[in-house]
């Protein structure tokens, strides 16, 4: 992605090896958003009642595009991925709240580009460790990128349905890797 301090920039952050952008969600973009998260999690084949009962959690909303806790993936001028950080009342801690990338531009390296800039994001707002609640779906990508699984959580689904829970130490990313 390029060294840290170019993701911390308000500005876009270009790859031109790959035409990828991730910058800021910016104001109006989150039904676009939302429903690109809604594409990435039907691509696991979820069946329409999960879905519909899923759809309040994938909602990207306009206050945290306000807050600057939003990051767009775009290749050639459309969004292809989102991720967002949210704060936790747990000092030092975030929490990767929303990672999904459209499932035409799967295995192209989008995936881990916006977790880096999300990371730094993260750092940026004084994070020293990222919680992320992962589909089981994405265990393997979260581990490949140097997540740790510290157990399970319930999910906000399915009753019964325990999620893989990861934590990041924010310190290992650096612009080295």
């Amino acid at each position: 992605m390029g060294s840290r301090e170019n993701a911390r920039q308000p500005s876009c952050v270009s790859m031109p090896e790959a035409d990828l952008i991730i910058r800021p969600a910016q104001a109006g973009e989150g039904s676009i958003l939302t429903a690109l998260c809604i594409r990435s999690k039907a691509h696991w084949g979820y069946d329409s009642v999960f879905m519909a009962a899923a759809a309040r959690l994938l909602r990207i909303g306009e206050a945290e595009i306000a807050a600057g806790s939003v990051l767009v993936a775009s290749a050639a001028a459309q969004p292809c991925a989102v991720a967002a950080i949210v704060p936790l009342r747990r000092p030092h801690w975030c929490e990767l709240s929303h990672l999904f990338v459209a499932p035409e531009s799967l295995g192209r390296g989008i995936g881990r580009a916006l977790f880096d800039a999300a990371i730094a994001l993260a750092a940026d707002r004084g994070a020293h460790h990222v919680s992320i609640l992962s589909d089981p779906n994405a265990a393997a990508f979260y581990q490949k990128l140097g997540a740790r699984r510290c157990g399970e959580a319930p999910s906000g689904v399915v009753p019964n349905r325990m999620l893989p829970l990861f934590e990041f130490p924010v310190a290992r990313r650096s612009a080295a890797d």
